[in-house]
C-alpha cells in the first residue's frame, strides 16, 4: 500500500501542526537523533510537509504548542496513523517504538499505560485491522 492511500485529500494543513507537535516531542530531551531524524524525515514526506515548512518546523519547534486533540477518538485517529506509518515502514527498531511512545505520550495517553497502547495499536496495525476496528479494540485497552 502506498502511503498517499493512507490518508484522504485536505489534509496537509491538519498534518502541519500535528507534525509540529511530534518534532516537538522528539526535541523533549533537546536534541533528534539519527534515528529520530530519520523518522521525521520519512514522516514530514509522507504527511506532505514541504521542505521550507520542514526546515521552519525544526527551527521553530517551540513555538508550535502540543495540543492533543480533546476527543478520544481524535487521539486514536492520529496513533492510529502513526503506528501505520511505522508498521509500512516495517521499523522494528527499539528506537523507533520509543518514539511513538513519546509521541503516543505527546497526544496525551498516561504515562502508566503508553507502553501498553503502542504495543496495541503496533499489535493491530500489523494485523490491517481499519481504523474503525482499531478504535474499538483500543478503547477496550482504555
Amino acid at each position: 500500500m502506498s502511503y498517499s492511500k493512507l490518508f484522504g485529500s485536505g489534509f496537509t494543513e491538519r498534518n502541519k501542526d500535528h507534525f509540529a507537535a511530534i518534532v516537538r516531542v522528539a526535541m523533549d530531551d533537546g536534541m533528534i537523533s539519527e534515528d529520530e531524524k530519520a523518522f521525521l524525515d520519512r514522516l514530514a514526506r509522507n504527511l506532505q510537509i514541504n521542505e521550507h515548512d520542514y526546515e521552519q518546523i525544526l527551527l521553530d519547534y517551540k513555538t508550535h504548542p502540543i495540543n492533543p486533540p480533546h476527543e478520544f477518538n481524535q487521539r486514536l485517529e492520529r496513533l492510529y496513523d502513526l503506528a501505520r506509518m511505522v508498521n509500512l515502514d516495517h521499523i522494528n527498531g527499539e528506537s523507533e517504538i520509543v518514539l511513538l511512545r513519546k509521541m503516543a505520550y505527546g497526544l496525551g495517553f498516561s504515562s502508566s499505560s503508553v507502553n501498553a497502547v503502542v504495543d496495541k495499536a503496533l499489535d493491530l496495525v500489523a494485523n490491517e485491522a481499519d481504523l474503525e476496528t482499531f478504535i474499538l479494540e483500543m478503547k477496550k485497552e482504555k
